[in-house]
């Protein structure tokens, strides 16, 4: 069980005994420090350096918890747990932290500490593209460059920077060329019926 007291984090086992405080290690987070640079540990994990990466007290702290965890469910006995208690708190690297858990279910030693994706967010000029392309049917022709040149952007960028929005951005590219050519349409067929009428003789 964890109990939180401002910036203090106590671990409790099932028989009442606090483990560790936040406050005696000076802990200001109970999230591995692997989740606040995931990229850094990501980039470690695929060289096969992470176990030589300094372990912070959030990270420990993360290994106390799944401690706790497989205490309280029978996996460990309180020698055990006592002993690994004792090694996590002295831990000093990610290999250290590792020999520690990695035999318990809950953290594999290949899937711990946990490493967040990235989420990939969706290019701003792909938005502004097919928002233009709809405005044309409130706003009319006006609208229609800027969803033609937002769209064009839009998709250079997403080839550069990996961004989610190229169907969008094609979207308002299609509506907005869809849009001129309907208009260059409108122009020739008024000029030609505008000349027919010219060329009609009068009774």
């Amino acid at each position: 069980m964890v109990q939180m007291n401002g910036d203090d984090t106590t671990l409790i086992r099932d028989d009442g005994v606090p483990v560790a405080t936040g406050h005696e290690r000076g802990l200001r987070t109970t999230a591995p420090c692997a989740m606040q640079a995931a990229g850094r540990t990501g980039a470690f994990a695929v060289g096969g350096e992470r176990g030589t990466m300094r372990a912070c007290d959030a990270d420990r702290d993360y290994v106390l918890e799944l401690l706790n965890v497989a205490y309280s469910e029978g996996r460990l006995s309180k020698d055990e747990f006592d002993g690994r208690l004792e090694n996590a708190l002295s831990a000093r690297t990610y290999a250290d932290l590792d020999q520690i858990v990695t035999d318990l279910p809950a953290a594999p030693a290949t899937a711990w500490p946990p490493v967040v994706t990235p989420v990939v967010r969706t290019n701003g000029l792909a938005v502004a593209s097919l928002a233009c392309a709809l405005a044309q049917f409130v706003f009319g022709p006006l609208a229609t460059i800027p969803a033609i040149v937002f769209g064009h952007m839009a998709r250079q960028q997403i080839k550069r920077t990996g961004e989610q929005g190229a169907g969008l951005a094609l979207a308002g590219l299609i509506l907005g060329w869809a849009a001129v050519i309907l208009g260059i349409l409108l122009i020739v067929g008024a000029a030609i019926a505008a000349g027919m009428h010219g060329t009609m003789p009068m009774h």
